[in-house]
């Protein structure tokens, strides 16, 4: 490396975050704090670290698009028999990461994972680009291929096999829904001295408290 990576660093100047500002409903505040990220026109600003365990007990973690907040409930897409989806069906429990760096924001969110109805998917779905539901079909996700090539070819085959027809869901694809036990909201200070407020789910309310940087 050109540079001792030691030393890179920066020190936050985010605005101050408290308990008065945040108030009782993480939900609502993490739907503030998302409006804001839009607002300030922020590179995607629904992209989120999914971390996930598997069967052997191993931690994952990779990129995805959040594509709703409803119900309480927190929702993505994707293969199901991607190492994602693997981990979750052998561990049904997950945690998301937001970071907003252009806010010097970060959001923790976890709890269990359950998949969205047939009917959510399949609605969705049906919401992609026509490219994207294609490469939906002929994607096993996660699985090694011989080449890029191969990929492109399938996607041409599939593409003229099902010239003029309608393309749906794959049985093999659709959403997840976390519902979340945890959500803490950090925000970046001087001095390394972070303001970290956490939300934890006891029974029928939340538990709000203030977290050391």
């Amino acid at each position: 490396m050109e540079q001792d990576i030691s030393q890179i660093r920066r020190d936050y100047a985010g605005q101050y975050l408290n308990e008065k500002e945040v108030g009782s409903d993480p939900l609502a505040f993490f739907e503030k704090w998302f409006d804001e990220a839009l607002h300030a026109q922020l590179p995607e600003p629904n992209a989120m670290t999914l971390s996930t365990v598997g069967a052997d007990g191993r931690p994952d973690a990779r990129i995805v698009l959040l594509k709703g907040l409803e119900d309480g409930k927190f929702k993505f897409f994707t293969n199901y028999n991607s190492k994602k989806g693997r981990d979750l069906a052998a561990n049904p429990y997950a945690s998301l990461t937001f970071f907003w760096q252009g806010l010097e924001r970060q959001v923790r969110i976890s709890g269990p994972v359950s998949k969205c109805s047939a009917a959510e998917s399949d609605a969705y779905f049906m919401t992609r680009p026509l490219k994207s539901r294609i490469g939906a079909w002929i994607s096993h996700q996660s699985d090694p291929i011989p080449s890029r090539f191969y990929l492109v070819r399938k996607f041409a085959e599939y593409s003229l096999k099902n010239a003029g027809r309608t393309v749906t869901r794959p049985p093999f694809w659709g959403g997840y829904a976390l519902q979340p036990e945890m959500i803490e909201f950090w925000q970046g200070r001087p001095s390394r001295l972070h303001d970290r407020i956490r939300f934890t789910h006891s029974g029928s309310s939340w538990q709000i408290e203030r977290l050391s940087p």
